[in-house]
C-alpha cells in the first residue's frame, strides 16, 4: 500500500486534476491513499475570508461568491469531457456537495464572530480541502478510477490547540486501521483533523504533508510520495539561485534539519512519523511524473556531497532585557518562552548574552503585539522586522562571505556543519 500527497499547484485548474489521473493511472492495480491539499491559492483566499468574517467586513459575500465560482468552474471544465448518464450523476452530485459545503460558510457566518481566531480559523479554512477532494475524488471516479472518499477528521484525531493541532496517536491508530477499503483508491484531506467534540482542527501551515506521514505511519505503508512542482529537493530555492541542483538521495536526519531550518519542500513534521517505520519518502515532480526524483531514507552517505541553501524572507528579531539591568537567567528565559508558546510562536534563532536574550521568529502581526503586550512591562524590547534568514549546509567562509557582501547582518551562528545568518 502506498499513500501519495499531492500538494494544491498539482490540482490549481481542471488540466491539473486530469494530470493527477493520469499518474494515478501510473499504478494499476494498486492500493494508493491519496491525500490532497486545497486548490490553488484557495487556503490563502480563505484565510482572507476569515479575517472578513471577523471584521464585519462587507467585502466578505463577495469573496466567498468568488471562490465558490472558481470551484465550479473547475467542475464544468472536467464535466465538459465526460457525457455519459453515468458521468453525468457522478458530476451533478459533485455540484450538490459543493453547495452544501458552502452553505455550511453562509450558516456559520451568519452568527456572530465571538470566538477565539484561532477557534474560527479552524472551522473556515479547512473547507478547501473538502472542497478539492469532493473534486478529485468525483473526476477519479468518472475516469474509472474508482475510489471512496475518507473525511480526515474523522480519522486523525487531535486535541483543540486550534492552527497547530497535536495528534492523539491512540486515537487515530483506531480510526485508521478501522479504515475500510471499498476499491483499491482512497482520497482523503491533507492538513486537516477533528476533536471529540466535532470541532475542526488543522495541523499548521501546509500540514498536508505531515498528514501524508501520518496515514504511512499507522497504515504501515511501503512508501509515501509527495508531488510537488519541481523534480525533488533542490539545494536551494530557484528563487534565489540560477543553478540548483537535485538531490538524489538524503537522509531523514538531514531532511529534517532542512525542513527545520525552512526548506519549502517538506513540513518539518513529516520526516518523524516515516523514519520511526523507515518508510521511503520519495519527492517527485507532477510535472515529471517518470522522472526518479528526490528519494528520502535512512542513507547518510551522500548527505555533505552538497551545499544546501535556505533562506527564510520577512522575520523579526526580538531582544529582550531586563528593566533593572539584571543578568538574563533562566526564569527569564522560561518566562520569555511561556509568551511565545501561548502565542503559538515558533523560533527560528537563539542567542544570549549577559543582560539579552534575542529571538527570531515568522512575522505574524496579531502573536507579535500580543506577545510584546505580555513582556513589555518586564523587559526593554528591541524589534527589528522585515529580515532574512539564510542557513547553509555544509558551508565554507568564501561562499558565506559572498553570500552576506554589503547585507547589514545582525545575528551569525555557526556550528560544525551549519551557519545561519539573519540579515537586512
Amino acid at each position: 500500500m502506498k499513500v501519495f500527497k499531492f500538494g494544491g499547484a498539482s490540482i490549481k485548474d481542471a488540466e491539473a486534476v486530469k494530470n493527477v489521473g493520469e499518474i494515478i493511472t501510473g499504478y494499476p492495480d494498486q492500493k494508493i491513499l491519496i491525500v490532497i491539499s486545497a486548490v490553488g491559492k484557495s487556503t490563502n483566499k480563505l484565510e482572507e475570508i476569515t479575517q472578513l468574517y471577523i471584521d464585519s467586513n462587507s467585502e466578505l459575500a463577495s469573496k466567498i461568491a468568488t471562490l465558490k465560482k472558481e470551484h465550479i468552474n473547475i467542475v464544468e471544465s472536467l464535466s465538459n469531457d465526460h457525457k455519459t448518464d453515468e458521468t453525468k450523476i457522478i458530476f451533478e452530485q459533485l455540484k450538490v456537495d459543493i453547495e452544501k459545503i458552502f452553505g455550511y460558510l453562509e450558516k456559520l457566518f451568519s452568527n456572530e464572530a465571538n470566538q477565539d481566531y484561532d477557534i474560527i480559523y479552524d472551522q473556515v479554512v479547512p473547507v478547501g480541502e473538502l472542497l478539492s477532494t469532493k473534486i478529485v475524488s468525483a473526476y477519479l471516479n468518472s475516469i474509472n478510477l474508482l475510489n471512496s472518499w475518507t473525511d480526515a477528521r474523522k480519522l486523525i484525531l487531535t486535541d483543540s490547540s486550534f492552527r497547530n493541532a497535536e495528534v492523539d496517536w491512540q486515537l487515530t491508530e483506531m480510526s485508521i486501521q478501522n479504515l475500510e477499503w471499498e476499491e483499491n483508491l482512497i482520497v482523503t484531506q491533507g492538513f486537516i483533523g477533528g476533536t471529540k467534540g466535532n470541532f475542526m482542527t488543522t495541523l499548521g501551515r501546509e500540514g498536508s504533508d505531515y498528514s501524508a506521514a501520518i496515514f504511512s505511519n499507522l497504515l504501515n505503508a511501503e512508501s509515501l510520495t509527495i508531488w510537488k512542482d519541481v523534480d525533488g529537493v533542490l539545494n536551494a530555492d530557484p528563487k534565489f539561485f540560477n543553478n540548483t541542483i537535485k538531490l538524489d538521495n538524503i537522509s531523514y536526519k538531514e531532511a529534517i534539519e532542512l525542513a527545520y531550518f525552512g526548506a519549502s519542500v517538506i513540513h518539518p513534521k513529516t520526516i518523524k512519523p516515516v523514519q520511526n517505520k523507515n518508510i521511503p519518502l520519495w519527492v517527485k515532480s507532477f510535472i515529471n511524473a517518470n522522472e526518479p526524483g528526490t528519494l528520502i531514507n535512512d542513507n547518510t552517505d551522500k548527505d555533505d556531497e552538497i551545499t544546501k541553501y535556505i533562506f527564510k524572507s520577512d522575520q523579526v528579531l526580538m531582544s529582550f532585557s531586563p528593566k533593572d539591568f539584571s543578568f538574563i537567567k533562566e526564569k527569564n528565559i522560561s518566562e520569555i518562552f511561556d509568551a511565545l508558546a501561548g502565542q503559538k510562536l515558533e523560533v527560528s534563532t537563539i542567542q544570549n548574552s549577559a543582560i539579552n536574550f534575542s529571538i527570531s521568529v515568522d512575522y505574524d502581526k496579531n502573536k507579535i503585539e500580543k506577545l510584546l503586550q505580555t513582556l513589555q512591562e518586564k523587559y526593554t524590547i528591541k524589534y527589528n522586522q522585515g529580515l532574512e534568514l539564510l542557513t547553509i549546509r555544509h558551508f565554507d567562509d568564501e561562499i558565506l562571505a559572498k553570500l552576506i557582501n554589503g547585507r547589514q547582518v545582525f545575528l551569525e551562528q555557526k556550528s560544525r556543519n551549519t551557519v545561519r545568518v539573519l540579515m537586512y
